[in-house]
């Protein structure tokens, strides 16, 4: 068959299909009995319709993949090829089902070599995913077993296969389509003198899957944030702030966001309002307003109804001071994150001192970190919150120079590739003479993206013009992230070497 010759199209087998499906099983099936009758057939049709897909070129039948749903907790667990049927050989479709069953894919062996297979398999899993199906399950047949019975178990043949040091033509395409094999079937299909009678349940796992039939409580796909990137200024009063806080995020609830992010020391012009001659005085000074950011912020979170990521702000806890952010959630609940790595200026002029932990925090959207500036220069606090599925990572910074800003933004950039997750940078801009420590600021906010083909290409979603006060919106596809686990071009987390090393913590 020369490829010139081909118009092939993909869609439903129609009840009229029949007899070119007959020819066709019984071309590929004659050793287990050939064609289902046709009233098997036809039933499959009337009860699942969507279920039942074929290739045809210039009208005739050369590709058909059978299906049928079923309940997972049934078919996941040992069974035979009879227990997917009456004893009308009727194929019983469960419509309450909450996976699919692949029964046959057969292709017509002058079409072979053009993967006509793969097609009815990326059908089939576009089907699970449409339809919030939990899994495709089937059980396969491993043909060339008889080849090698004498000499090996079932269970050491599939091992072989896996190894490559076999080929199975039905076992080998499966594991090439990332299906899994969960578990030996004996006496799965007894006629089937080929596998001795056994099979393989594979196992195919839509990470899609929402088991929530309630909307209100279904998982937020596209998830917007919006990000202040902040003009220092000389202010008069802790009100006045928290006016032009409450400015902001009022502005980014406008725009139905669901998160509202603001830089580290946002506040910190409060500083500008006592004596500076001892800069360790003036950061106590700043911390005694951070109770009141907290509870007034998360007040804000409720009423219009936003996440907030509070920057950063220091804390007195028993006389030390930590640097923490805070996230206020829409519900009114309130979670911290303290900077695990404190800089040498923090050290020598403002005596902070590190936290002690990390944490991945649930929201409505999404799973969330967040790594205070110079954190986000060390790689191990993202893996460890990468192994507790976190999905966006929070980077709120205050960098005073170019270099300095520029080395939290590559070390934020190499977090979403590394950890195949969405890193959101946020900084504050502008002068400010009479607050020490405050004089010089640069910071270019910008919100990065894992660098695969469903992202943009330089792997930015949006940023800032440079030292610049301005707000920057951007939408992130949680389900993107989900695929590129499962099916990037690279898939870093799966492809550690846990068996040579790994980041442990020790809390």
């Amino acid at each position: 068959m020369s490829p010139d010759e081909l118009h092939l199209q993909l869609r439903n087998l129609r009840k009229d299909d029949y007899p070119q499906l007959k020819v066709l099983m019984d071309k590929v099936y004659p050793d287990i009995g050939g064609a289902w009758g046709e009233h098997t057939i036809l039933k499959l049709v009337q009860e699942f319709p969507e279920g039942q897909i074929c290739l045809e070129d210039n009208g005739q039948l050369v590709g058909v993949a059978l299906t049928v749903k079923v309940k997972y907790a049934r078919f996941s667990n040992p069974h035979t090829y009879d227990d997917l049927m009456d004893a009308r050989e009727n194929i019983l479709n469960d419509r309450k089902g909450d996976a699919i069953y692949g029964l046959d894919v057969l292709i017509h062996p002058d079409y072979r070599g053009y993967r006509l297979g793969r097609r009815l398999y990326d059908a089939r899993k576009e089907l699970c995913r449409q339809s919030n199906l939990k899994a495709i399950l089937a059980g396969g047949r491993i043909v060339n077993f008889h080849k090698y019975a004498d000499e090996m178990t079932p269970g050491q043949y599939i091992e072989a296969v896996h190894r490559r040091e076999i080929y199975d033509p039905i076992l080998t395409f499966q594991l090439a389509n990332d299906f899994t094999v969960k578990r030996l079937l004996g006496k799965y299909l007894p006629e089937d003198k080929r596998s001795v009678g056994f099979a393989t349940l594979l196992e195919w796992n839509n990470f899609l899957y929402e088991p929530s039939d309630n909307i209100l409580g279904s998982r937020i796909r596209n998830v917007r944030i919006g990000a202040v990137q902040w003009q220092m200024r000389e202010i008069d009063s802790v009100e006045e702030m928290l006016r032009q806080v409450e400015y902001f995020v009022d502005a980014i609830s406008s725009y139905q966001s669901d998160f509202a992010v603001f830089p580290e020391f946002f506040n910190a012009p409060l500083m500008g309002l006592t004596d500076q001659s001892q800069q360790k005085d003036a950061i106590r000074f700043l911390a005694g307003f951070t109770e009141r950011f907290k509870r007034e912020m998360s007040q804000m979170a409720v009423s219009y109804n936003v996440n907030i990521i509070t920057g950063s702000m220091p804390i007195n806890e028993d006389d030390v001071i930590y640097n923490v952010s805070y996230l206020c959630r829409r519900d009114g609940t309130v979670e911290e994150q303290r900077k695990i790595h404190v800089t040498p200026h923090e050290k020598r002029d403002w005596v902070i001192e590190g936290g002690d932990q990390v944490r991945v925090f649930d929201t409505d959207a999404g799973k969330v970190g967040i790594l205070i500036c110079y954190d986000v220069e060390f790689p191990e606090l993202g893996r460890l919150m990468a192994d507790e599925g976190l999905e966006i990572l929070f980077v709120p910074f205050w960098t005073d120079t170019r270099n300095a800003y520029l080395r939290v933004r590559h070390c934020a950039q190499a977090r979403a590739v590394e950890n195949e997750c969405y890193v959101v940078t946020c900084g504050s801009v502008g002068n400010l003479p009479q607050v020490e420590s405050l004089d010089v600021q640069y910071a270019q906010s910008a919100v990065f993206s894992p660098s695969d083909f469903a992202f943009p290409y330089d792997a930015i979603l949006a940023e800032t013009t440079p030292n610049t006060e301005q707000l920057i919106f951007s939408d992130l596809n949680l389900d993107e992230l989900r695929y590129l686990h499962h099916e990037g071009s690279v898939t870093n987390l799966k492809d550690r070497r846990t068996d040579i090393y790994e980041v442990t913590r020790k809390w």
